[in-house]
């Protein structure tokens, strides 16, 4: 384990002491925060608060992660007629797409929950996004521990990074979309954070109790997104052998 990711793993630990007294139990991980990203008390207060800011009232398309901190989200995003696109499991099964015009609307619901989104969306190649000219207006995540200039850090498999970068690579994404943090006030951390170089920092950070516009704040002195897709020469192997969309990826890039 190199400093970085020694870095990384302490501020994981403090930051999941400090979750566990308000986080939500996952039905299948319990309280394991290095396999899911929990819900939290007040969740429903940041979808509120997101709902209302200018990112989510002008997009058409968000991409929006599995996380169980924002099933909420998803669900009112469906309801306000957006379409979602997401991934489940890691990107094991690849991209989805939920179209509320295509979903009864009796159905979002269940189309919002980790158990229902694939039974009831669309799976799209990246090649399809690629043909349908696919745009994604603002990406969403939950987190385990963030900064107050955005560097975020997951549970550790680097998931978000990776769906970022194959974006950004089909040019789905742009340097300047901007990425959204979903967090519990604990787990905002004052110190700083050292990001690699293929971490994806969030403008926007939204709590339970208010909005933190990161890009206002910091815009000139942080790098707020990698322009570097997918690094292959750093990409572990397992996650090329065991995610569809990355070797699907490579076949279009012609990367040897």
């Amino acid at each position: 384990m190199n400093s970085i990711d020694e870095h990384k793993s302490d501020v994981r630990s403090e930051a999941w002491a400090e979750l566990r007294k308000v986080a939500k139990p996952d039905s299948k991980f319990h309280y394991n925060f290095a396999e899911f990203i929990a819900d939290y008390e007040g969740s429903d207060k940041a979808t509120k608060l997101f709902k209302e800011y200018k990112w989510y009232k002008d997009s058409e398309v968000l991409f929006i992660t599995p996380d169980n901190c924002v099933e909420e989200l998803r669900y009112e995003t469906l309801k306000d007629g957006k379409k979602i696109l997401m991934t489940t499991y890691g990107i094991y099964r690849g991209f989805w797409l939920l179209d509320p015009n295509e979903i009864p609307e009796s159905r979002y619901e269940y189309a919002s929950t980790l158990e229902g989104m694939e039974k009831v969306a669309k799976h799209v190649t990246l090649q399809d996004m690629i043909d349908m000219k696919l745009k994604v207006d603002v990406l969403v995540t939950g987190t385990g521990a963030i900064n107050m200039k955005g560097i975020r850090f997951g549970k550790g498999h680097g998931f978000f990074d990776c769906e970022w970068g194959m974006l950004y690579s089909i040019g789905a994404v742009k340097q300047d979309t901007p990425t959204v943090a979903f967090v519990h006030d604990c787990q905002l951390l004052d110190q700083e954070l050292t990001p690699d170089i293929f971490d994806t920092i969030c403008e926007l950070i939204v709590t339970p109790t208010k909005i933190i516009e990161v890009y206002k704040l910091y815009n000139d002195t942080i790098k707020i997104k990698p322009t570097v897709g997918i690094l292959w020469d750093r990409l572990d192997p397992k996650m090329l052998e065991t995610i569809p969309p990355l070797q699907e990826l490579k076949k279009i890039q012609n990367v040897k």
